[in-house]
């Protein structure tokens, strides 16, 4: 099943999210080499894809896993819950629709 896991950042996170990225791409990158990551990516705080100081409110990661309690303990162990760059992380079930 697909799962959608979404992160919201603390207020000021940037420097809590250049700090755990590394940790938190290589997971990503598991996921990706096990043919599971369908897309992920940040939420910048303003309209451009670099928002410099900035920064991000959040981010999304679209991925399967065999079931929500999988995910969900997945998003729970992210570097980025972790290091207190997410406020709280939901994961809910995706059905994709497009592109076909």
């Amino acid at each position: 099943m697909i799962y959608a896991i979404v992160g919201q950042d603390v207020p000021d996170s940037l420097d809590l999210r250049l700090a755990a990225r590394p940790a938190h791409l290589e997971r990503l990158q598991a996921l990706q080499q096990a043919g599971r990551l369908l897309l992920a990516g940040p939420f910048p705080h303003i309209d451009g894809n670099d928002p410099g100081s900035a920064g991000f409110s959040g981010s999304l990661i679209v991925a399967e896993f065999d079931a929500l309690a999988d995910a969900q303990a997945w998003a729970d162990a992210d570097p980025y819950v972790t290091a207190g760059v997410y406020a709280g992380v939901s994961v809910k079930p995706f059905k994709k629709v497009f592109p076909a």
